[in-house]
């Protein structure tokens, strides 16, 4: 099994190298001891985003770097020369580059893994060679622990790779929350507090100075997102807003970070203060984006400590900077570290192997002769340089050797436990078990460099300590980190006039100013109650509280003072509006034009116009007419429950009462014209009578009766109030679109019947003229009726819109079907008579057998071409040679001699039928026609049943016309109603 895990270890880290061909050869510092710890510090500079697939890291780093690397070594070496701490055992260190990234981070990781792995097989003895024999090969000691590395991201990352082998963990300067959950970071501690220490903080901060609206940045990553996440779950609970929070990658690019700061410049001016959770180079950027954008002094940035008092975040930006306030974990200078560190020198310096590299980097020089010198730098290195220019200790110093301390401290009390009298390492201790040394080092304490305790949590957190800087401008183009107050355990203490010179100075940083009338408290999702929007209530809402709007109820409008709400007065159609007024006139108008015709019509009654009018459908039309009129009045009065009745019944019913008479009458004369146009003569039509097209009619009424009457059951007509805006309410009837269109579809479908049959019967003879004025009326009623259903639906003039429709309706009835007839009466009494309302042209049937003779049926021809007569030239012509030809086929069936003096001819037939015709000669234009041809067709049981085709020439038109009217057997004969 641990073969298997080598050989994965080692597979891993080969893949690794492979993967990374173009990345820079991995340096190492190497200090020999009996244990060895190893050390992950960030020497040089993260990968710029462009190298971050090759792991090329950037430049090398004084601070986080070098003295860190130089603290390592000569923290050792005090440790061993200290008789009191490890005696008789001399600790070495392993040192590699994380560059501040995880890959590299892992990868150099899997390097310690490797040499711990191995050494453990070799204490085993299992590793032997090919041969059997021992191996005489001695790798490296194994790495009993692992001081750092410096970034949160990157030590969670390292963390999941250790702990699969036991190896504990220490870090310095990782502060994320995550890292205290045991359950998943078992092997992990630290001499730093957690952030949610520092994010309570910089809360107390923000409250101090009444900041409660403040935006929010933070470094992509655990340190980041962890911390930030602590800091608003705080801030809400203090009642801080969060204007917005963003998120950046330290090392993104310019590009990124001016998109940054222009989002935060969109919360201006209420948002000023920023927090910013945020690792040093991602202050670094937003400064300079700051810089680029012309927003210097714009902003006020809380920094976390990952910037605290670094002066390599702000360099060449102080003037962005200046007024910032930062958080930095407590930790003063290390006064022994300077005096070592500050005496280096790189002709001496030869453990740290990036010690020449960053001479050259600093002093911008090249180190002749060395074999880490840069070609790139001009000027040569002299003796003269020390470090001692400009020199500042990194502020993370103590936590470095506190850190380092810890892990000695944890092996010094191993030791003692599993080797009680015994100086050095003793069997027990070898090889050393991780789970041991990790309880040793949580059960540490000591005193640190700073004169603090050192101690470790269950969670392996130390004790917050945190100082509060001010970065301020302390002469011309001089500025500096001041500690203006601390924070210990949750007591803050500011010294506000070290911050602010006045009072006057401080900036605001509110969310919100209070609202003016009419308006209330908005608060954001997410967000508390300190942060709000003052947004005024909609035109129908009042003021209920600060932070809700109440709509007032249907029928009321708020107040004046938008504190409550008064009642809206009620509105509804007054006979003084405009529109009532014109729809009355119309409507009165209509009515005494109707009552005018119905006077025209009794008083006439007799006469051939109306009696040929069936007169008693006429009189159901005006009724109905009149009733159409009547219901604008029922529509326009103020609404009550008597007029919802009305209302109703009239609307549904006047036109149910004219079409139902119209489709009567269309129907009785489509039948008469289809029976008419048979060539075999057939059985009278059935309920063609008076009677019968009364009682039609009334059962058509009837049905749209009861379609109100079940309407009225389920839907009883009241008053109710109508709401076509918030401002507005109007009194109407409780008519639903149920209610209207029910009734108003019954009399679509007798208007698309009437206006069927009208079509059907539009090319009838000249006397047939009325079927004529009704396809009109329907073909108008129609177009009505399509436009007012989308004006009904779709606007609020729905009373005013059915009073012109139903209106119009009965006008175009009135005028299209009366009014000819009302002229004939009163203007043309001359043609008032029989004569012009009776058959021309058609055939008049009251044969009540359907069988004919041979030569019956042969004559049906002549009325053909008697119908297409009053044709002339060629027409005429052949309308004689037809009549000719068929005179030659009557004769065929009539004997010789047959025909006496007169032209007159008779032919019996087998079946007890004869048909006698006349000839009467006449001179035209050198031809015969026939002037009058009688078929009498005679039944032996009912003699006077007859049939007669009576074509007539102009002359003597008046003369046949009263015969066939004699003929007809029924009060205005056929006329324009077609009656036979």
């Amino acid at each position: 099994m641990v073969l298997l895990l080598i050989l994965s270890v080692l597979l891993l880290k080969e893949d690794v190298r492979g993967s990374a061909q173009s990345s820079e050869r991995r340096v190492v510092a190497h200090m020999p001891g009996d244990i060895i710890i190893g050390a992950l510090f960030s020497v040089h500079h993260q990968p710029t985003v462009d190298k971050v697939h090759e792991r090329k890291c950037g430049a090398v780093r004084e601070q986080y770097g070098i003295q860190r690397v130089e603290a390592m070594l000569h923290t050792l070496e005090r440790i061993n020369s200290d008789p009191t701490l490890l005696p008789n055992i001399t600790l070495g260190c392993e040192i590699r580059d994380s560059c501040w990234h995880s890959a590299v981070a892992l990868e150099q990781s899997i390097e310690f893994i490797r040499d711990s792995l191995i050494s453990s097989e070799e204490e085993e003895g299992l590793v032997r060679c090919v041969d059997g024999s021992s191996s005489s090969f001695r790798s490296k000691k194994p790495i009993v622990g692992v001081i750092g590395p410096g970034s949160s991201s990157v030590a969670i990352q390292v963390q999941n790779l250790l702990q699969l082998f036991n190896i504990p963990q220490i870090a310095y300067s990782a502060t994320s929350m995550d890292l205290s959950d045991k359950t998943l970071f078992k092997y992990f501690m630290r001499v730093v507090p957690s952030d949610a220490q520092q994010a309570r903080a910089m809360v107390d901060i923000v409250k101090r100075y009444n900041w409660t609206y403040v935006s929010a940045v933070h470094t992509e990553g655990n340190y980041g997102e962890s911390g930030m996440e602590a800091f608003k779950d705080m801030s809400a609970k203090e009642g801080i807003c969060i204007a917005h929070s963003y998120k950046i990658y330290s090392n993104a690019g310019e590009q990124s970070f001016d998109k940054l700061l222009k989002k935060l410049t969109s919360h201006l001016p209420k948002a000023r203060v920023v927090a910013c959770f945020c690792e040093g180079m991602t202050v670094r950027g937003l400064l300079m984006a700051m810089r680029r954008l012309g927003l210097a002094g714009e902003f006020l940035l809380l920094g976390s400590d990952g910037w605290a008092d670094r002066y390599d975040v702000t360099d060449g930006y102080q003037r962005e900077a200046v007024g910032g306030i930062t958080i930095k974990l407590q930790s003063p200078d290390v006064k022994w570290f300077d005096d070592y560190y500050l005496k280096l020198r790189p002709e001496t310096n030869h453990r740290n192997p990036w010690f020449q590299e960053f001479w050259q980097h600093r002093f911008q020089c090249r180190l002749e002769g060395f074999p880490q010198e840069n070609s790139k730098y001009n000027k040569t290195c002299d003796s003269s340089l020390t470090l001692k220019t400009h020199h500042v200790q990194d502020s993370k110093m103590g936590f470095v050797i506190n850190a380092i301390y810890s892990m000695a401290y944890g092996l010094h009390n191993m030791q003692m436990s599993l080797c009680p009298g015994y100086a050095g390492l003793c069997d027990a201790m070898k090889p050393i078990d991780g789970r041991k040394l990790l309880e040793s080092l949580m059960k540490t304490n000591f005193t640190g460099v700073s004169g603090d305790m050192i101690l470790f949590d269950e969670n392996g957190d130390s004790p917050g300590r945190y100082e509060i800087m001010n970065f301020k401008e302390m002469g011309k183009d001089y500025f500096d980190y001041i500690n203006v107050g601390s924070w210990d355990n949750g007591e803050l203490k500011m010294d506000d006039d070290e911050v602010w010179s006045k009072k006057s100075n401080i900036i605001r940083s509110v969310c919100s100013e209070p609202c003016e009338k009419g308006q209330i408290k908005v608060i954001r999702k997410g967000e508390v109650s300190c942060c709000w929007t003052c947004t005024p209530c909609k035109e129908n809402e009042y003021v209920f509280d600060e932070y809700t709007c109440k709509a007032c109820q249907l029928g009321s409008w708020p107040t004046d003072d938008l504190t409550g709400c008064d009642l809206i007065p009620v509105q509804y159609l007054r006979w003084g509006d405009p529109e009532p007024i014109a729809a009355v006139v119309f409507a009165c108008l209509g009515l005494l034009a109707t009552l005018f015709v119905t006077v025209v019509f009794i008083i006439y009654r007799d006469t051939p116009v109306v009696k040929s009018s069936s007169r008693e459908l006429c009189y159901i039309i005006l009724a109905g007419i009149c009733l159409g009129y009547l219901c604008t009045f029922c529509l326009i009065a103020k609404p009550k429950q008597i007029y919802c009745y009305l209302q109703r019944i009239g609307i549904g019913l006047s036109p149910a009462m004219s079409y139902s008479a119209l489709v009567t009458k269309t129907n009785r004369i489509a039948r008469i014209l289809a029976g008419s146009k048979k060539k075999i003569c057939t059985k009278k039509p059935r309920f063609m009578s008076a009677c019968a097209q009364l009682v039609i009619a009334f059962i058509l009424i009837c049905i749209q009766l009861g379609i109100i009457v079940a309407l009225f059951i389920m839907e009883p007509p009241d008053i109710m109030h109508d709401y076509p805006s918030i401002r507005e309410v109007y009194l109407i009837c409780n008519t639903t679109n149920l209610g209207v269109v029910t009734p108003l579809g019954y009399n679509g479908l007798l208007i698309l019947s009437c206006t069927f049959y009208a079509f059907k019967t539009r090319n009838v003879p000249a006397n047939f003229n009325e079927a004529k004025y009704i396809a009109f009326t329907m073909y108008t009623t129609c177009i009505i009726w399509l436009a007012f259903v989308p004006i009904y639906f779709g606007s609020n003039y729905k009373i005013i819109t059915m009073c012109f429709s139903v209106s119009l309706s009965a006008t175009v009835a009135l005028g299209c079907m009366f009014v000819p007839k009302v002229y004939i009466i009163l203007a043309k009494p001359e043609r008032n008579v029989r004569s012009a309302f009776t058959t021309s042209t058609v055939v008049r049937m009251h044969v009540g057998d359907g069988k004919s003779s041979s030569a019956a049926s042969r004559s049906s021809s002549l009325v053909n071409l008697w119908k297409r007569r009053g044709s002339s030239g060629e027409t005429l012509r052949y309308k004689d040679r037809r009549l000719a030809q068929h005179k030659s086929e009557i004769e065929c069936f009539t004997p010789k001699g047959s025909m006496g003096n007169g032209g007159r001819a008779t032919m019996s037939s087998s079946n007890g039928k004869s048909v006698t015709w006349a000839q009467n000669e006449k001179s035209s234009r050198g031809q015969h026609l026939w002037q009058r041809l009688s078929i009498h067709i005679n039944k032996k049981e009912n003699p006077n049943q007859t049939a007669v085709i009576k074509p007539f020439p102009k002359s003597t038109e008046s003369r046949g016309l009263g015969a066939g009217a004699g003929a007809g057997g029924s009060a205005g004969g056929m006329g324009a109603t077609g009656g036979a």
